[in-house]
């Protein structure tokens, strides 16, 4: 809250205390935390929008309920802090975990995946571009997964809102058509000639999207750019190259799970031979 370092502060907003100001609730929550066993009795949590785009007080506000939800920390007493420094605007809200019923601590189990989650979201809803450390596929062809990675990816569903975004990132980068190709290829996606001579891009499953429509731009738009699709491969050849690709890629997964299970069994079969013997 100091002055020295921060061009602007404010207490936007401050709920569930008796007290007014920020150090009087933040001592508050502490002096009711003293009747339960709870050493953290606080949850702090900034909210930081990427650096070229500027967060009103109500995207704050809005922001902090959806974390509550998620975390289950609904009507729990809350203060919320915006403060400007260098240009940059932020935020950071704190919580008492502490339940004035129950005179206990809420539990948060899995807040960091739980919070990791709401940001992407948050990010797609305001149209900001993914960091890569939010990003499903992490900017990488899933072609070039490791097993691990391959493993992870099963588990998660990409989101059309960052499909949108993959293809018009592409687009926005690209100055023709094989500056395009690259550019999506980069993220798994793999262009192709349409059957009414359009163009279309396929992702490693043989999903076909139409690049007009996922780029947010017209047909006429798109054969200003990039010409005329001829040269490209067409989608069935693209996908029966993708599906011989896939094959191969699961072989050498499955080959790295034997090696793997080899190796683990190696000193157990050592151990059952010395008790045979």
């Amino acid at each position: 809250m100091n002055d020295r370092d921060n061009d602007h502060i404010a207490l936007a907003d401050i709920r569930g205390f008796m007290a007014d100001d920020l150090h009087g609730a933040l001592d508050e929550a502490y002096a009711i935390s003293k009747a339960t066993q709870c050493k953290q009795y606080l949850f702090s949590l900034s909210l930081n929008p990427p650096q070229d785009h500027v967060a009103t007080e109500q995207d704050f506000l809005d922001a902090a309920e959806r974390v509550e939800e998620r975390l289950g920390l609904a009507d729990q007493p809350r203060a919320l802090v915006i403060h400007e420094k260098e240009g940059r605007r932020h935020a950071h809200v704190v919580w008492s975990r502490i339940d004035g019923e129950e005179m206990k601590a809420i539990n948060l189990p899995h807040f960091k995946n739980k919070l990791r989650d709401l940001s992407r979201d948050l990010f797609l809803d305001h149209g900001w571009a993914l960091p890569n450390g939010l990003k499903t596929y992490g900017d990488k062809n899933p072609l070039n997964f490791t097993l691990a990675e391959w493993q992870q990816a099963k588990r998660k569903d990409l989101d059309p809102r960052e499909i949108k975004q993959t293809f018009r990132q592409a687009w926005e980068r690209s100055d023709g058509m094989k500056a395009l190709s690259n550019a999506l290829e980069e993220r798994g996606f793999y262009l192709a000639r349409g059957d009414r001579r359009g163009f279309v891009a396929l992702d490693v499953h043989g999903t076909v999207y139409s690049l007009a429509k996922w780029t947010g731009v017209r047909t006429k738009e798109v054969r200003e750019k990039l010409g005329q699709p001829d040269e490209l491969r067409s989608v069935s050849a693209i996908q029966t190259d993708l599906r011989a690709r896939v094959t191969d890629q699961m072989k050498g997964y499955i080959r790295e799970v034997n090696n793997h299970q080899r190796n683990e069994a190696e000193p157990l079969l050592e151990e059952r031979a010395k008790m045979v013997r």
